[in-house]
């Protein structure tokens, strides 16, 4: 495969790809605005501390590893258009989760199918046999979807494949024996796999979507797989289709003791609309997903906990193969929705990831949580911090990406409403807050930009529940040129959304009586900005 940048696609030039497939040209040749602004990633709406790809289409983050150094992104991607197509795996690699360099595209839809979603691990000791000589190999397993089966009215046109790389994921070779799980049973549905190495039993253990469940399957080498179990029929959310599985252990913060995570995104169902993602902890003993008894009841009647409340947080899975001196469990998703993911109002590319996060499991009133919180990589954006009390001024803001601290007490005087309302000069506001009376967190976009592109966007405020019962309120916000993401009290309640201001963010006002902090942020894509 020839290892080209992908802006080169956008100067038109025809790629030759070979894979089992056979060999295939591809043409990008959007308008030279387009190009000039890609080069830059300085169009309006374009995120300046959120990956993007350089242009077209992208949804779900894959093949999450860290290796040698890097961190890897691979990205569902299609790079004929800015709407969803037969997809490929973009690629993106990073040294410390914040700025990223672009990789060629490493997996090309073939004779099998188009090239869906999966992860990506290390295989310490080659136990797959398809590393080079002292090498692990990184092993990619994904999802083929065969369209022409699909079309022609077939069940079983969905399947799990491999590919492998032997020189820091640079170049992929498709494994000559896939599919290694083929679909006979012909589910709809059956894909997303994501692949851990549970130490306890030494194994490698799968756990992909099938409609309205996920199936456990386990392997020695990556290649040989045999079924294990299901969960999650009439469990859980049930509004849409389950996808993008992925499990780990978390140790408790308050205790120390072990459970283990599933995380599975929904579409839709999701709980202020669309797609989402919820979760269930539990235990794992080799073979199958068992519920705690203590959270068993939170998940029944298709009630679910989800992730994040926002709208645009879908798909996201964890990075595999995080050294045990790091210890973190680090999270990505898709900042989007697919109620409105094809129509929001960009053109040289559609799609953005959330910041990176950290994940950790808590013991709280209401059972067991999983927080979410920015990576602490992310500091490194800020410029000088400046404390604000009313409503504060933002000036030489030239990224427009920024960050807020609140803080509240909650005593017998608080006010009913909490939060900040951010304005710009064309008198769209963006509200972000608390609901003492309700107990519940919000957002709302309706009025910060329009939103007519589609009339599943602005509804109504997004809620999400408080989980603390601390009498100081704290809220982290995280702002881009065209999102928002909640971090309520440590980040045990979150909520992500995209909105579309004309004009940037430029004025902070503080609802109720507390104290904000705002740090300006610079670019990740190496500017001035």
């Amino acid at each position: 495969m020839p290892l080209v940048h992908p802006l080169l696609l956008a100067l038109g030039l025809s790629l030759l790809l070979t894979s089992c497939g056979g060999t295939v040209t591809q043409k990008v040749t959007p308008a030279p605005d387009d190009l000039r602004t890609a080069m830059e990633y300085d169009e309006p709406y374009r995120p300046q501390v959120h990956f993007s790809p350089p242009t077209q289409w992208m949804n779900d983050p894959n093949g999450m590893v860290y290796h040698e150094g890097e961190y890897h992104l691979f990205y569902q991607y299609y790079p004929d258009s800015n709407v969803w197509g037969p997809m490929h795996w973009g690629h993106a690699v990073s040294g410390d989760l914040v700025e990223w360099e672009h990789l060629p595209l490493a997996l090309y839809p073939d004779s099998l199918g188009w090239i869906f979603s999966g992860s990506a691990v290390v295989d310490h000791g080659n136990t797959s046999g398809l590393g080079e000589i002292g090498k692990d190999p990184l092993v990619a397993i994904f999802t083929y979807h065969n369209d022409p089966l699909e079309k022609a009215g077939h069940d079983d046109f969905q399947y799990q494949g491999i590919a492998y790389s032997n020189d820091r994921g640079r170049s992929w070779t498709k494994y000559a024996g896939n599919p290694v799980i083929p679909n006979t049973a012909a589910i709809r549905d059956f894909r997303d796999p994501k692949v851990v190495w549970d130490a306890e039993r030494e194994q490698w253990l799968m756990v992909f979507a099938a409609q309205d469940r996920v199936l456990f399957w386990r392997s020695d080498n990556l290649i040989d797989w045999e079924r294990l179990s299901a969960f999650g029929q009439d469990i859980g959310g049930h509004g849409g289709v389950w996808e993008c599985p992925d499990i780990f252990p978390l140790q408790i913060v308050e205790t120390g003791e072990t459970r283990w995570v599933l995380l599975v995104s929904i579409n839709p169902g999701g709980p202020n609309g669309g797609s989402a993602t919820q979760y269930f902890v539990g235990n794992f003993d080799g073979t199958a997903f068992t519920l705690d008894p203590t959270f068993a009841g939170e998940v029944r009647n298709s009630n679910a906990v989800w992730l994040d409340y926002g709208r645009d947080n879908y798909a996201g899975v964890s990075w595999a193969n995080i050294p045990d001196t790091d210890g973190r469990r680090l999270f990505m998703g898709w900042m989007s929705n697919w109620a409105y993911a094809r129509d929001v109002p960009t053109t040289v590319w559609r799609g953005a990831m959330t910041v990176p996060r950290t994940l950790s499991l808590h013991q709280t009133p209401e059972g067991y949580r999983v927080y979410s919180s920015p990576v602490e990589e992310l500091t490194q954006l800020r410029r000088e911090a400046q404390v604000f009390h009313g409503e504060h001024q933002l000036k030489n803001l030239s990224s427009g990406a920024f960050e807020l601290e609140l803080m509240y007490v909650l005593d017998d005087d608080v006010a009913d409403t909490l939060g900040v309302e951010l304005r710009n000069i064309a008198g769209e506001t963006l509200q972000v807050g608390y609901d003492a009376q309700t107990k519940t967190f919000y957002t709302d976009r309706r009025g910060a930009g329009p939103n007519d592109f589609s009339d599943r966007f602005a509804l109504a405020p997004h809620r999400a529940p408080r989980i603390s019962n601390s009498d100081t309120l704290r809220l982290h916000l995280i702002l881009d040129r065209a999102s928002v993401e909640v971090f309520a009290d440590g980040g045990a309640t979150v909520l992500t959304d995209i909105v579309f201001p004309t004009e940037p963010f430029d004025r902070v006002v503080l609802i109720g009586e507390g104290e904000g902090t705002i740090y300006g942020l610079r670019s990740i894509w190496g500017s001035t900005r």
